[in-house]
């Protein structure tokens, strides 16, 4: 689970606290603010091109993979910044949302909804949440493992070369993987915590939590007033968290190599992110098929961001097209990284496996205890 679409319009307001106001005006601002970057990104572009200002490094020997590899064995890059998207946990076995036939939108008739989206449509879910709880026992975080792509980002960190991660996805893999609170911007939200969805309660609660009422098949219910707790993964009708817009100030105009992994950079904003980068900046994209292209009009204005890869002017873009795995895979076995990145995914995959069996064994001998611990029924007297 991954995508989630544009997102415009705001919670309901009723009950809201003088601190909740507060808090939501400085998430509007922040959000105002990325959009006034945005306008100015354009003017500033605009004009540039139109009055022919300014001059664009090269910073690639070649648009491939190896001349993105020498790149960074050049020591020149330092401030690496991934987006990844469902394509990166596909291979643990997560569908993502829009493929015909495997994607989830494609396997929602079960859950009789009137539409596919509605699945994750704040009002839908404050009046039916069953579909949505009944999809995340499906696909709760915990049951899956990180990929190889997860493992290469967590060497980047180690390596002192990642920035940040700005991730599209809920199934907490990343942080499965080592990436922390500060390595990740989760910019749909994550099943990490919870919390009430009461205005006036907001109680948080944990990953444990949420995980033993939704496999209790309990539909979670707040401990202190009774309302609905959901996932702090964002629905359409809410806003994103304010710390991606905040982040994406700071890390974008820093970032010398920025790598796009299984992503369709269709979504708004997530998808705008790539045109935040410096003219200069090297875009690496490693998916299934080319996407964030540029729109011809505006690429006649150099506005928009878009990517590059085909034609004439094409300086910066590169696009590796494979599954994540194995373009994570190629890129590593070119820095000499292969073998270290196998190493790391196995032993990794064995310390989860063994964890898995021990906390299921744990589970078996509290089920049993309690068992031997229910009172029994008295025996009924034999009739005389």
């Amino acid at each position: 689970m991954s995508d989630a679409a544009e997102f415009t319009q705001k919670e309901e307001k009723e009950d809201i606290t003088p601190e909740e106001e507060q808090g939501n005006q400085s998430e509007d601002s922040s959000e105002d603010e990325a959009s006034g970057a945005t306008e100015m990104d354009f003017l500033r572009n605009l004009f540039s091109s139109t009055l022919g200002l300014g001059s664009v490094e090269k910073v690639l020997d070649e648009l491939t993979l190896d001349g993105v590899a020498r790149y960074i064995q050049s020591g020149k890059c330092k401030n690496i910044v991934c987006m990844v998207g469902a394509g990166i946990s596909t291979s643990a076995g997560i569908p993502d949302f829009r493929s015909p036939g495997t994607g989830l939108y494609a396997n929602l008739q079960k859950y009789k909804l009137p539409y596919p989206e509605a699945i994750f449509q704040i009002d839908y879910f404050k009046k039916h949440p069953e579909p949505f709880f009944a999809l995340a026992r499906e696909l709760y975080p915990g049951q899956f493992k990180p990929t190889v792509c997860h493992y290469f980002m967590k060497m980047l960190k180690d390596k002192g070369l990642l920035r940040r991660c700005y991730s599209q996805n809920i199934d907490t893999l990343e942080r499965v993987a080592g990436l922390e609170g500060d390595d990740l911007i989760e910019a749909h939200g994550t099943f990490y915590t919870s919390h009430c969805v009461s205005f006036s309660c907001r109680q948080e609660y944990n990953l444990g939590w949420m995980k033993e009422k939704i496999f209790a098949d309990d539909i979670p219910k707040c401990d202190k007033c009774s309302s609905l707790v959901k996932p702090d993964i964002v629905f359409f009708g809410e806003s994103l968290p304010v710390r991606f817009f905040t982040s994406m100030k700071m890390d974008f105009p820093q970032c010398d190599l920025l790598i796009i992994m299984g992503t369709s950079l269709q979504v708004q904003p997530f998808a705008g992110l790539v045109g935040r980068v410096s003219k200069s900046c090297p875009r690496l994209l490693i998916n299934m098929e080319k996407a964030g292209q540029a729109d011809p009009f505006f690429g006649v204005l150099d506005f928009g961001g878009g990517m590059d890869f085909d034609s004439d002017k094409a300086y910066r873009d590169v696009a590796h097209i494979s599954t994540c795995d194995k373009g994570c895979l190629a890129l590593a076995d070119l820095l000499g990284w292969k073998g270290e990145l196998e190493e790391l995914v196995n032993s990794e995959h064995s310390r989860i496996d063994t964890q898995d069996q021990q906390e299921k064994a744990s589970e078996a001998v509290g089920a049993a205890a309690k068992a031997c611990a229910a009172p029994t029924a008295p025996e009924a007297k034999k009739e005389e």
